[in-house]
């Protein structure tokens, strides 16, 4: 299925004015031609990317709720990402109540969700990918990684479900980051199997742990209308620290600035006039190495699901970087134009486009690899295991309502005090009257290292587990953030300064009305243990157990520390 400009404007048109259950006269599906205005992106210059990460293996159409917390501490503060709701939608002067605000805020959700529908989905994403390649012929497709992770499928079919997908979307080049919680012997085969003569596996801090030498290709340099173009691979630098190192114990990872300043002068000296950074470094840490590394004209980022709608202009000591995020769930598609003339980029152009699925119709290619791919796993897929009766999300600093589910389930199921639930930020959202079947559940947990345990850790130590996770999200060196967000806490009621030093954020914990005593123990429930060897069942079995014994799930009291030294600061809402 391929689609010249005008015939995708006719097939929007008719997506537009019909088949759509919206009522109010104002929304976006509502009004004849929507379509066309939000995806009629005219081509500009002569060099194109189409940019898509941290999709978590998300094939099907899904809600995603905007983090209402995302602060930003020392030079962070009040700047991109770390701005929410009405501060962002001020900031990048977006207008209330449009499916913009609706797709990059959290701002009354649940009524919007119903509005605007669903978003993403491979077969809409590759109706939006085929729009804009029907105008940009030239344009790289690329895959900022955490593609090959994150849904039932994907970790039943051991990635190939999304190696396909992708194969068939038309990817050129990808970064990883959880790609690497598959194995090393399992990404080498899928590289040198599935993905030779097809698409680039990049990334040039991945080096072997005995002789320091590439694991994979640095960067490809590609033509574009006559210009050589070079597209630099960043895996996520921290791998090993932040999921199980025994599964890539072969290779070592890093932010390496001074290999990343050697891959843009050696690709410079080559030839290419323009430099483009596939990342998965975070936001923060890609506005920091821009500042440090000279010659790369953007950085399209991913790893920290930050859907911006204009890119971050960072100054450096030969000139700037334009650095993105182009948010996560194949939710976005971030399209950048450059015009490059005599050797150098004069000028661009960035647009990060919401996918709504009500508004572009399926592929059908892609929608019957998507149908074949699940057929055998959809009785198991839809079986409904409870009812939410309120709003089950997960992306925020600190906690959310499916985190809290989960830690709920932990502390029944296993017997436990207080339970830990790691801070990722995957997994989708539910509307409050809808079922959770296994698919829904597995969006949240669906990963190579599930093991749920039960382990007694004393007061002093659980102490010093929230003051390192704490320190990974909150140190004003962006480099040194290793994780996700704050991981998250059931039972256990605690204070947080995040402007404090390091050892010094975690206060007044509080379990069962009594102070927790240094010296004593308690029973600490988790999952997702990054040690080898952890013992217990997997954490879906511990959430089917409790959706046993609650078919009916209230609405969730979200345990969130009482945070101190915040007030004003705009990456706070609501």
């Amino acid at each position: 299925m391929s689609f010249s400009r005008r015939e995708f404007m006719q097939v929007l048109a008719v997506a537009s004015a019909g088949g759509m259950a919206l009522n109010h006269k104002d929304v976006l599906a509502g009004k004849p031609g929507a379509g066309q205005k939000m995806y009629d992106l005219p081509a500009f210059g002569n060099v194109s990317f189409l940019h898509f990460t941290d999709c978590h293996a998300q094939l099907m159409p899904i809600h995603f709720r905007e983090p209402n917390v995302n602060l930003g501490v020392a030079g962070a503060l009040g700047q991109p990402p770390h701005i929410v709701g009405e501060a962002l939608l001020k900031h990048f002067k977006i207008r209330p109540g449009t499916p913009e605000a609706h797709a990059f805020t959290y701002l009354n959700f649940e009524q919007a969700a119903k509005t605007y529908g669903k978003v993403g989905g491979f077969a809409h994403l590759a109706t939006l990918v085929k729009m804009m390649r029907a105008s940009r012929p030239h344009a790289m497709l690329l895959d900022g990684g955490d593609t090959w992770q994150g849904s039932a499928t994907a970790l039943w079919t051991n990635g190939q479900d999304m190696v396909d997908a992708c194969k068939l979307l038309g990817v050129n080049a990808m970064s990883p980051h959880w790609e690497f919680t598959l194995g090393e012997k399992r990404v080498v085969e899928i590289i040198e199997k599935d993905f030779a003569g097809n698409l680039d596996f990049l990334a040039q801090n991945v080096k072997t742990n005995d002789f320091g030498d590439p694991v994979f290709k640095p960067y490809v340099i590609k033509q574009m209308n006559g210009v050589p173009v070079a597209v630099i691979g960043q895996a996520f630098p921290y791998t090993p620290i932040a999921n199980p190192s025994y599964m890539v114990p072969s290779w070592t990872f890093g932010i390496q600035d001074d290999n990343m300043q050697k891959m843009v002068d050696e690709a410079r000296a080559k030839g290419a006039q323009a430099v483009v950074v596939l990342s998965h470094n975070g936001m923060d840490v890609d506005i920091k190495m821009s500042s440090r590394v000279t010659g790369i004209d953007a950085i399209l980022g991913g790893h920290t699901h930050d859907g911006m709608p204009t890119p971050t202009i960072v100054k450096n000591a030969k000139g700037q970087t334009l650095v993105t995020n182009a948010g996560s769930n194949s939710k976005f598609l971030g399209v950048l134009d450059l015009d490059v003339r005599g050797g150098k980029v004069q000028d661009f152009r960035y647009k990060l486009m919401p996918v709504f699925a009500n508004l572009l119709p399926a592929d059908a290619e892609m929608r019957a690899h998507i149908d074949k791919v699940r057929a055998p796993y959809l009785t198991k897929l839809n079986e409904k295991l409870a009812v939410s009766e309120g709003l089950l999300y997960r992306r925020g600093n600190f906690n959310g309502s499916w985190d809290q589910l989960i830690v709920d389930a932990l502390m029944e199921v296993k017997g436990a005090d207080l339970a830990f639930s790691p801070g990722f930020r995957w997994g989708t959202t539910i509307l409050p009257g809808q079922a959770i079947t296994r698919e829904l559940m597995m969006d949240q947990v669906a990963i190579t290292y599930p093991t749920s345990t039960l382990t007694e850790m004393s007061g002093e130590l659980i102490k010093t587990v929230l003051e390192d996770v704490c320190d990974n999200l909150f140190n004003p060196d962006p480099y040194f953030q290793q994780g996700g967000d704050m991981v998250r806490v059931g039972g256990l009621a605690y204070t947080c300064s995040p402007n404090a030093g390091a050892g010094q954020r975690i206060s007044n914990m509080v379990l069962k009305g009594k102070p927790m005593e240094a010296s004593k123990n308690y029973k600490v429930a988790g999952w997702a243990p990054v040690a080898e060897g952890a013992k217990g069942e997997p954490i879906w079995d511990v959430m089917e157990a409790y959706f046993k014994n609650h078919p009916t799930i209230a609405p969730r009291k979200l345990n969130t520390p009482k945070l101190l030294g915040v007030a004003g600061n705009p990456g706070m809402a609501g």
